[in-house]
């Protein structure tokens, strides 16, 4: 296993201890979480209680069909290992960082969500100084 998080181990796709899957853990980071919005995202972040950040993905139906929804999740998570995760990790920030996709979600580009993403990622970074 990669404490740190540095996937180096884990070749790719998004470390299985860098991941936020317990509901009660989903529930609890919604409640207490400090909730950032953006175009097509809500973010909810809050101290992570491990020393390295974690990601969290959570696509609601909004009336889509299942494969539509795998595309989102798929693209939020690739999204968090690539560019929120080690960002996070550069700066030595310990976050859980929940992203919940809004309907808008759907219809955004790959692009548009990094972009999002990176901002955030930079929000909660300058946040920190």
């Amino acid at each position: 296993m990669d404490p740190e998080g540095t996937g180096e181990s884990q070749g790719f796709g998004l470390p299985r201890h860098a991941r936020i899957t317990s509901s009660d853990e989903i529930r609890a980071l919604f409640r207490r979480g400090k909730r950032s919005k953006t175009r097509h995202l809500d973010a909810f972040v809050s101290a992570s209680p491990v020393p390295f950040a974690r990601l969290g993905v959570v696509v609601p139906k909004h009336k889509r069909r299942i494969v539509e929804r795998n595309l989102v999740k798929r693209r939020l998570r690739e999204i968090g290992r690539a560019v929120l995760l080690p960002a996070l990790r550069n700066r030595g920030l310990s976050l859980d960082v929940m992203l919940r996709a809004r309907p808008e979600t759907y219809t955004a580009s790959f692009a548009q969500l990094r972009d999002e993403v990176a901002a955030l990622a930079e929000e909660l970074c300058s946040r920190a100084r």
